[in-house]
């Protein structure tokens, strides 16, 4: 049976829509300069009215030690004063696609419904820049968030860190490295359907290869281009990480129609076996990211209340 059959309804519209004028979805086009502008173009075309409530601001911050400056977008709530909690948003893409206006509805909405502060993170993508470059980047801009947290009014005791598929990879990675490298502390992390296994051998990436988002052929081949041909280590698969004791608080979901479904379960049981305070939620019907297309959905509604429930609770 294909797994496209398990997919909730109401979702399945969108992703449908897509298929009908892309198919075979977006891993279809081989070139990833072109498979970008294609996922840019598409995502341009989608409206989103713009927050009131979210004051937006770029900024140009160092970079890794001997590497390029990176790009920053900081994110407050206008009708919040005085210092926030602060935010660190990475963007998701499979490490080879994405970018910060791409993911800048969700970033607002979480400046906006969490109340505060979201700094989000450019960082430089893959097969051009393989790792550890795009983790390096990431490690980079939250240890400026954090270094700065007073001129942001961020409290730096109330510092976490959100992203979805690789920006849920990379919010592991930089965890992992603020615990072996000194810090910044880090109050929670909230990883969204990571991208941390890349032997690609669980049941999900065998049975996820049809869905038209994120399948198997398209996942081994962001990991060979993120991997540049050298072995992985923990900070680029963070399944890899052999001790996982002393990382922050975690917050996981994750679709049954998502291929990373089984990496992500049992990463959350090694968190809770290693003495991590864990909340993990599986959804049934939902394929990768399928709150991103279909956001009025019933199922996207209850995805999004969990999360913003819990980062509420990480923040206080």
């Amino acid at each position: 049976m294909s797994r496209r059959e398990l997919i909730d309804p109401e979702v399945a519209v969108p992703l449908n829509q897509l298929l009908e004028a892309l198919p075979g979805g977006f891993n279809s086009i081989p070139d990833i300069v072109q498979r970008r502008a294609t996922v840019e173009a598409m995502l341009s075309g989608i409206e989103v009215p713009d927050n009131p409530n979210v004051a937006k601001e770029d900024r140009t911050i160092p970079g890794p030690d001997g590497e390029p400056d990176i790009s920053v977008r900081i994110y407050r709530p206008l009708d919040k004063t005085g210092t926030l909690p602060g935010i660190y948003f990475i963007h998701g893409g499979g490490m080879i696609l994405g970018s910060v206006e791409g993911e800048d509805p969700v970033a607002t909405k979480i400046c906006d419904e969490a109340g505060a502060v979201v700094v989000s993170v450019e960082y430089r993508l893959s097969p051009e820049s393989p790792h550890p470059a795009p983790a390096e980047d990431c490690y980079a801009g939250l240890r400026w968030m954090a270094a700065n947290a007073s001129s942001l009014n961020i409290d730096p005791e109330k510092l976490g860190v959100y992203g979805g598929s690789a920006g849920g990879g990379l919010a592991i990675a930089v965890a992992l490295m603020a615990r072996d490298r000194g810090g910044p502390a880090l109050k929670f992390m909230m990883p969204i359907y990571p991208m941390i296994d890349d032997t690609n051998t669980t049941a999900s990436t065998q049975e996820i290869v049809d869905i038209g988002i994120w399948d198997r052929a398209g996942n081994i081949q962001a990991w060979e281009w993120y991997l540049g041909g050298q072995p992985a280590d923990h900070y680029a698969a963070p399944t890899r990480a052999e001790d996982l004791a002393g990382l922050p608080p975690a917050f996981i979901d994750v679709g049954t129609v998502d291929m990373f479904r089984d990496e992500d379960i049992a990463f959350a049981q090694r968190l809770m076996q290693a003495g991590v305070p864990t909340e993990l939620h599986i959804h049934p019907g939902s394929y990768h990211a399928a709150e991103t297309f279909a956001t009025d959905a019933a199922l996207s509604r209850r995805i999004w209340a969990l999360r913003i429930d819990a980062l509420k609770r990480f923040l206080k």
